[in-house]
């Protein structure tokens, strides 16, 4: 399964933004990169970064996206304020193999100053490779769509 990926971070995530932006497309994925350059550490807010990315993922010109920051929380905050996206930041493999089987989770984000480069990749491969279950977890999804649309929330 390949995938269109939007992947964004803030300065404190632009040398593993890089890294998985490289390997995402050595894997066949389509990738898509928002934030500063490499040799660029100014500050940069992580809401803009947060809203280019979920707003590919709201209107669907991405299959998903992938989100880091210092924590991943700012990102997810963000990120969760577009409609149909359904973003959180994750620690471990379970919570990256749930996020995606009860969630279905289009948006992860990720802390660059908490987690480990190794469990960074990880997160994201099992992310990406794990399918979304459907069945009872379907009508769940449903019920968060339909708040967004009673709220009107759009992006």
């Amino acid at each position: 399964m390949f995938l269109k990926i939007a992947i964004g971070s803030d300065h404190h995530g632009v040398a593993i933004r890089i890294k998985i932006a490289e390997t995402l497309h050595r894997e066949g994925h389509d990738v898509v990169e928002y934030g500063p350059p490499i040799d660029n550490r100014d500050a940069v807010d992580y809401p803009d970064v947060a809203a280019d990315v979920a707003d590919l993922v709201c209107n669907g010109n991405v299959d998903r996206g992938i989100l880091i920051c210092g924590t991943g929380i700012g990102m997810c905050i963000t990120a969760n304020k577009f409609a149909g996206v359904r973003s959180a930041p994750i620690i471990d493999e379970l919570q990256a193999e749930l996020s995606r089987r009860h969630n279905d989770l289009n948006v992860l984000c990720l802390s660059a100053e908490m987690l480990s480069e190794d469990m960074i990749f990880r997160i994201i491969d099992i992310w990406i490779k794990t399918p979304f279950d459907g069945g009872r977890h379907e009508k769940r999804i449903e019920k968060i769509e339909k708040i967004e649309n009673e709220l009107g929330i759009c992006g």
